[in-house]
């Protein structure tokens, strides 16, 4: 979307975002849906890109690291979201501080400033997956203990939307400082601590959420998890965390990934490890035996002569990849079973294999014989 390398600097991927922002703010496209719609994406490309948690998720897992639906969509931030966040970046262009000017009156400016976008608080859960969940990819549904918007006053945190303009910074959500210096007047702006730079102040607050404009609650959320996640990857789910403070704009969710460990398999990246037992008869004569998938059973042909040890692989029965690429394979790794304690007899036959010469992959009639004679025992 920005047209930037892979590794592009901090500086270089502003300056890319700033000439997209600019060519389809919606200043300059007055009723264009399509420009409106590039914009948010290019604002979404750049919130991404220019956070390094973000970033490397998406460098690793592409869309699917960034939330719970596989992707991300354009068009997924407001405008509240944009020009609370990035509104700096446009400059004197458009009244100095980025804002809408006559464009429906977004971004809240008020008296030539913008005021400030309250943000609510991202939230973490924890999600615990088996095997077969990652597999196939699953859907949760998660309650989830968060802010949401105070239904008494809509989330604005005022009674019957009772404002008024912050008498200490008129409307504008910033205050002016003028500090002498050796080098003479040097003048700064801040945030106005009084409306905490909204332009206003409530005149008579809520009485259910106190002018916050949020309350406490439960809300069940459905998360789409993709094939292929790892223990440890985090998801993330916009606009799905604490609702932002007198209707501003909500946090993100984000979703951990927990890897439940399985009794039959071992994960090492998207490949599969199973331990799989035969005795010591089945080994050296040759055998097929019955092992667990992902899928249900399959059934498995050991060579005559099978070492302790031998991996067998088969393909494509592993994990997915996260980005749809290729399956993993299943590793079953042969171990001959050996017994920790003897009879009389057990001992005696195993005396005559001291005799007998070193075996091969094909056993003579002579030593299948001894071996079906230790099977009968042994098994």
């Amino acid at each position: 979307m920005l047209g930037v390398d892979k590794n592009a600097s901090s500086d270089d991927l502003k300056k890319a975002y700033r000439k997209l922002a600019l060519k389809y703010h919606p200043d300059r496209n007055p009723g264009d849906k399509e420009a409106e719609e590039k914009f948010k994406e290019a604002a979404e490309a750049y919130d991404v890109l220019s956070n390094p948690d973000k970033k490397a998720r998406y460098d690793q897992f592409g869309h699917a690291g960034l939330d719970g639906q596989g992707g991300f969509s354009g068009g997924g931030m407001n405008m509240d979201d944009i020009f609370s966040q990035f509104g700096d970046i446009f400059g004197d262009f458009f009244g100095g501080r980025g804002g809408f000017g006559g464009f429906g009156g977004f971004g809240g400016r008020q008296q030539g400033g913008r005021r400030a976008v309250p943000r609510g608080t991202n939230l973490r859960i924890k999600v615990k997956l088996t095997l077969e969940e990652i597999d196939s990819g699953t859907e949760k549904k998660i309650k989830v203990n968060k802010y949401v918007p105070c239904k008494q006053c809509d989330g604005t945190g005022a009674r019957s939307n009772s404002y008024e303009t912050c008498p200490h910074c008129r409307g504008t959500g910033v205050v002016t400082q003028i500090q002498r210096t050796i080098l003479g007047q040097m003048q700064t702006q801040t945030t106005c601590p009084h409306c905490g730079g909204e332009g206003r102040i409530i005149k008579d607050k809520c009485p259910e959420c106190h002018g916050d404009g949020i309350v406490k609650s439960e809300e069940i959320i459905t998360i789409n998890i993709p094939a292929g996640v790892s223990d440890g990857m985090q998801l993330s789910m916009s606009g799905k965390g604490n609702a932002g403070p007198r209707g501003g704009v909500p946090g993100d969710l984000i979703i951990l990934v927990e890897e439940v460990p399985n009794e039959n398999f071992e994960r090492q990246d998207n490949n599969l490890f199973h331990n799989a037992y035969v005795t010591f008869s089945e080994a050296a004569m040759g055998a097929t035996i019955e092992i667990p998938t992902l899928h249900g059973k399959a059934r498995v042909k050991i060579e005559s002569g099978t070492p302790s040890g031998k991996i067998l692989r088969l393909k494509g029965k592993g994990l997915p990849d996260v980005n749809g690429y290729a399956r993993g394979d299943l590793l079953v790794a042969i171990n001959v079973w050996v017994p920790k304690s003897l009879t009389k007899e057990e001992k005696a036959i195993l005396e005559q294999l001291k005799t007998m010469p070193n075996f091969q992959p094909n056993p003579t009639k002579q030593e299948k014989g001894f071996f079906n004679k230790m099977k009968d025992i042994f098994n």
